[in-house]
């Protein structure tokens, strides 16, 4: 998928007229959000549970050579084989090269958002691979030609007859609707030839451990478990951030992401993978491929002021909490990865020049770091990449700001650091912008300004400050 990140406000605007969405989306609070508080508040210990998750991350991320190293090898010594890809093209041509060597003609797909950023369905399906997506909203996604609206729902923008119009052929405009049972059963029945005949599967994975070699899939369908099981040849590829030490640790990642996510204390299955099926065992791929992809986190890795979105277990929690999200949707954002941690990572893998405006998208109420689950401070990062796109960091080619814009806000700065300045500014600009004002507010202001007015009006400014105010009292009392 190639990203979109540049027409954030337009598709925002188009997505707020939108009453279908608007009412849809709306179930991303009602459900996912007040499920992770009741089970946060369920959990005896859950603060303990989100330090500990945050020391675990903390600790692999500041140790990711180690690790990544250490999980390779215990996946070799499992009998599978490793594969580390630059970048997405990287990635995409040794899964086509795995396909073609092992004469492969129909692929299925299970939990990766992942393969969403490389645009592997798409590839393969280019190449002449029949590739299905096996996740229920994934399939969904992928027979209405979009991309995903939420990392974990990423249909929950399409009603029930919407969805009945992409799993029935005879379904027409007027005809009952089916409920959420027999839609699943028009998925079912469309997938299980699918699955029936598939060569190869491709799949994510949560959490990969070092440890072990074992990757660890989280899902409610079922579909994670034959996905791995069935086909001959089973590809997991991962970002290089996915690794955690231990099996010890997975407990604890599997609690919080669990609760964090759907507000389940488990979800229906947690399936570990260990490689290619033994001798002994009926059932498995003869074949197991690991993809660890890198894709410009190394980025991400070498910036001290963004490294902790590594830290990111992709549970959509900081999702369902932002205001802004709530509003905008999923495809405002331009990419596979969309709310607050989108407007953190997309700019930094994608350029950060044209997503210049993920980082504004943000009220910084700071509720995605309360969500958190890894307590990712999200605000303080957004804070700064919009310093960059306003001043530039070490290379001035982050910055998106206009002479103009700089001039302004340059000319602002200097007004407000002084008292004499800044009444003389207020006065300045209260008599330049009487004519606008009408019983007391503009409803066109001009920029920097502007951009309030479109969907508000703007206080004028007070003819008094506050002190000049205050002084006049304080001489009438006296007298």
């Amino acid at each position: 998928m190639k990203p979109v990140t540049t027409n954030f406000r337009n598709k925002a605007a188009e997505t707020l007229e939108d009453k279908q969405i608007q009412q849809s989306i709306e179930h991303v609070y009602t459900g996912f959000f007040q499920g992770r508080l009741s089970a946060a508040s369920e959990t005896p210990n859950w603060e303990q549970l989100r330090s500990k998750g945050k020391e675990i991350k903390d600790h692999t991320i500041a140790h990711l050579d180690y690790y990544l190293n250490l999980l390779a090898n215990n996946v070799q010594k499992n009998g599978g084989n490793v594969f580390f890809a630059n970048d997405a093209e990287e990635a995409r041509n040794h899964i086509i090269k795995i396909a073609r060597e092992k004469d492969v003609k129909t692929v299925i797909k299970s939990k990766s958002m992942v393969s969403e950023e490389m645009g592997l369905a798409e590839a393969m399906n280019d190449e002449g691979f029949e590739t299905v997506e096996t996740d229920l909203g994934e399939y969904i996604i992928q027979l209405a030609n979009e991309t995903p609206y939420h990392l974990i729902a990423p249909a929950v923008h399409k009603s029930r007859s919407e969805v009945a119009k992409l799993l029935d052929d005879n379904f027409r405009e007027g005809d009952p609707v089916p409920d959420a049972n027999q839609l699943t059963m028009l998925a079912r029945k469309k997938l299980r030839s699918v699955f029936e005949r598939a060569d190869m599967s491709v799949t994510g994975a949560n959490f990969a451990v070092a440890e072990s070699g074992s990757i660890a899939l989280v899902t409610n369908e079922g579909n994670g478990r034959m996905t791995t099981s069935v086909p001959r040849v089973h590809v997991a590829v991962m970002g290089m951030e996915k690794v955690i030490p231990s099996i010890q640790d997975l407990s604890t990642m599997l609690r919080i992401l669990i609760r964090s996510a759907t507000g389940q204390r488990i979800s229906t299955y947690v399936t570990m993978v260990n490689g290619k099926r033994s001798p002994d065992e009926e059932e498995g791929p003869v074949e197991f491929h690991l993809v660890i992809m890198n894709n410009g986190r190394d980025k991400l890795l070498r910036d001290s002021q963004t490294r902790e979105s590594l830290n990111c277990i992709r549970c959509g929690a900081c999702l369902n909490a932002c205001p802004v999200y709530r509003k905008v949707g999923g495809h405002a954002y331009g990419w596979v990865y969309p709310g607050p941690i989108g407007a953190i990572v997309s700019p930094v893998l994608t350029g950060l020049k044209d997503a210049s405006n993920l980082p504004g998208a943000s009220s910084l109420c700071g509720a995605c770091h309360d969500a958190c689950p890894v307590k990712i401070n999200i605000p303080r990062m957004l804070l700064e990449l919009r310093y960059r796109t306003a001043e530039g960091s070490a290379s001035k080619s982050e910055r998106s700001s206009s002479a103009k814009e700089r001039t302004v806000w340059k000319l602002w700065k200097i007004g407000m650091m002084g008292r004499r300045r800044f009444d003389l500014g207020s006065r300045t600009s209260g008599l330049l912008l009487r004519p606008l004002v009408r019983n007391g507010w503009m409803r066109i202001a001009p920029p920097p300004i502007s951009g309030w007015t479109l969907t508000r009006d703007f206080p004028s400014f007070a003819s008094k400050s506050l002190k000049a105010r205050l002084s006049k009292r304080n001489r009438t009392s006296k007298s």
